[in-house]
């Protein structure tokens, strides 16, 4: 699989510079809907916005560096199986989606090979920042609805 050419991507400030804005805004305005919106759109942006790379690891230990958006997604379907079987297993759940592997009967062989499930963990820092964006994502569904209730 050889290296994507990276199309034409918006700085990463931009996004920052608008959740500040919505922030010193919401603050300005004394509006907790603009501070809500903010949070939403930063989870929004760490979900599946934010440009980074795979971080799947490959058979050999190693971790994919093919560039991905966002950091639920990977670089191609069976990265993107592992990413999701990760994410199930980051929340304590067996992925219901999963399909039965089959073994592949051309494996390399004379290197160590890693198991799906060793190659199918998360970054810590993935781990964190998902862990804080559905978190947050939570408390601004909560928050709005209490408040929509509330008026």
């Amino acid at each position: 699989m050889g290296r994507r050419r990276r199309r034409w991507r918006e700085p990463v400030y931009v996004w920052w510079v608008a959740i500040a804005a919505l922030l010193i805004a919401s603050v300005l305005l004394s509006a907790w809907r603009l501070a809500l919106l903010a949070l939403l759109m930063w989870c929004v942006y760490e979900f599946a916005l934010n440009p980074t790379v795979c971080r799947v690891m490959t058979r050999q230990g190693f971790v994919c560096h093919e560039p991905v958006r966002g950091r639920l997604f990977a670089c191609s379907a069976a990265h993107q199986r592992m990413k999701n079987d990760a994410i199930w297993r980051a929340a304590g759940l067996p992925n219901p989606f999963a399909r039965a592997t089959s073994q592949d009967p051309n494996r390399d062989t004379g290197v160590v090979v890693y198991s799906p499930d060793v190659r199918a963990r998360l970054a810590q820092n993935d781990r964190i920042i998902l862990t804080i964006a559905g978190v947050a994502t939570l408390v601004t569904i909560l928050t709005a609805v209490v408040g929509i209730v509330s008026l």
